[in-house]
């Protein structure tokens, strides 16, 4: 059993950053490959990234490319999303989630996690 808590999320203008925190309870982090999902008002939840269990190995969706960074420190059993640069556009619900991984992929699909935070709200002004 894995719980997963986001913080971070907030009120920022156009071009700000913030940085998104996922806490992990239970054990063996370090077996889990994360995720960054977010959903827009209307919209379907989408991938944002992904990071490997070992850390090595992250992905991200075209439009974050550049502008956000996936990272994990599996000491203290906490995952982050770095945003810079941020557009309107990225308004959104952001959620992290946790899959049970023997190797060291990443997971770009929201059917293949089986666990989710509540999410945290992120609102970018104009």
């Amino acid at each position: 059993q894995v719980t997963l808590v986001e913080s971070g999320g907030g009120l920022v203008q156009a071009g700000d950053s913030l940085r998104l925190s996922c806490a992990s309870s239970g054990r063996s982090f370090v077996n889990y490959a994360m995720g960054w999902f977010r959903q827009a008002p209307g919209k379907e939840r989408e991938f944002v990234a992904t990071i490997s269990r070992s850390g090595r190995n992250t992905y991200y969706t075209d439009s974050v490319k550049g502008r956000f960074a996936i990272s994990r420190d599996n000491d203290k059993a906490m995952a982050y999303l770095q945003m810079d640069n941020l557009k309107p556009e990225d308004t959104a619900v952001y959620y992290c989630a946790a899959k049970l991984n023997g190797g060291d992929d990443y997971y770009t699909g929201i059917a293949e996690y089986r666990w989710w935070g509540q999410g945290t709200q992120v609102t970018v002004s104009s």
